[in-house]
């Protein structure tokens, strides 16, 4: 596929843009800074101008495409540029990057005929991550029917573009999936994080002591690109188990006492429930911390 992918700089944009292009997919990344990959195009563009955005989408991505009769149309589109968490501008600039941002590559991408569009999320869009003091969930595992109501104005400009997406969906009919992607671990940072998270596991209240591999991140955007027909979906994304080393009745009896629990669950599974892209994606995590470092949990 010809695939425009937006903000393939970024920590998982640049794993996820690779990965796309090992797949045999022709990657475009259209970012302020380029990726200075072999593999994949670089295209500086101002996702927050209209007029960028469409012409870039428009447009050719490499000298190469000179050569062929017709000008290539993009086949897809993912979509992961943002200002990606609170406290890196102020909260009026970050909301409104990610919003317009997101609105202009929507509107690019259907006016244009683009028929599958993925799109980058959030698990904040729960409230839990930037909140303000603690907030738990409501029940656990926390599926994509779990009340989005944040207070921050990241999770706020998330909940908006799956809005903003929906609408789109249904003015197009493409098929356009949100992912409400979990806590970005890359596989160098296992040794380097890892070993605080599991000698102090509330490190990981905020995330729904969760996580995701970028490799897997990879994999769930290929899944995204090859199923057809879901219409407008929204999926979390994480890895199959917790990134601590404490049994998921651990975490309920230390972190989660009084929270509903929707439904029995495996010793180490995820808090963060990914049943639905299993089902309707057949995406399968291929990666654990444990294939890095020792569980330090005694066996029964």
């Amino acid at each position: 596929m010809r695939i425009f992918f937006t903000g393939g700089s970024g920590k998982a944009g640049k794993h996820v843009a690779t990965y796309l292009a090992k797949q045999g997919h022709q990657v475009t990344n259209a970012d302020l800074v380029p990726l200075e990959h072999p593999d994949v195009a670089d295209l500086r563009v101002d996702l927050t101008d209209a007029g960028e955005t469409y012409s870039a989408l428009a447009g050719l991505a490499r000298m190469e495409e000179l050569n062929v009769a017709e000008k290539p149309a993009y086949d897809a589109v993912v979509h992961f540029a943002a200002l990606p968490a609170i406290l890196i501008a102020s909260d009026a600039r970050t909301y409104a990057t990610n919003v317009l941002s997101t609105y202009n590559v929507l509107e690019a991408a259907t006016r244009l005929g683009v028929r599958k569009i993925v799109f980058a999320s959030s698990e904040t869009t729960y409230g839990i991550c930037f909140a303000q003091g603690e907030r738990r969930p409501q029940y656990v595992p926390v599926d994509e029917d779990h009340p989005t109501v944040p207070e921050d104005s990241y999770a706020m400009s998330k909940v908006t573009n799956e809005v903003t997406a929906r609408s789109f969906q249904a003015r197009s009919g493409a098929d356009v999936y949100g992912l409400r992607i979990n806590n970005v671990i890359e596989p160098h940072e296992y040794a380097e994080m890892f070993p605080d998270f599991l000698d102090d596991p509330s490190l990981r209240r905020r995330n729904i002591f969760a996580y995701i591999d970028t490799r897997d991140l990879g994999q769930m955007v290929q899944r995204c690109l090859e199923v057809d027909g879901l219409g407008y979906e929204v999926f979390n994304v994480a890895n199959a188990d917790m990134s601590v080393a404490l049994t998921t009745q651990e975490v309920r009896e230390r972190f989660y006492d009084g929270v509903e629990l929707k439904r029995e669950m495996g010793p180490d599974e995820t808090f963060y429930s990914i049943d639905r892209a299993r089902e309707l994606l057949g995406y399968e995590p291929q990666h654990s911390w444990r294939d890095v470092l020792s569980d330090p949990q005694p066996e029964a």
